[in-house]
């Protein structure tokens, strides 16, 4: 699996990006023919609140699953992101047996 992480207007520090890569790299035990996951991070300000938005892109044989998480932190968008790409990941990889 190829992991892209991209931090769009800002430079993402070595901590966040050694987290994404740990997290990350377990989405592949959810299903082996996994391509590539691409994350994007971006930074949202409303007035004096800043959201973490965090996008993931995952490409498996024939599809592409997108996932956006918004949170206080990128930690936890991170964390929330992967857990609906991990059921959406069980999704597809059920209705692929089914064929």
């Amino acid at each position: 699996m190829n992991l892209t992480i991209d931090s769009i207007h800002f430079k993402a520090d070595s901590k966040l990006l050694e987290y994404i890569e740990k997290k990350a790299g377990k989405i592949s035990k959810y299903y082996d023919k996994v391509i590539d996951l691409d994350v994007k991070l971006k930074l949202e300000s409303n007035g004096q609140v800043r959201d973490k938005i965090v996008e993931f892109i995952l490409k498996v044989p024939g599809e592409k699953l997108y996932i956006s998480s918004v949170e206080k932190t990128f930690e936890a968008a991170v964390d929330t992101g992967l857990d609906s790409l991990k059921r959406q990941l069980k999704r597809y990889k059920e209705k692929q047996r089914g064929r």
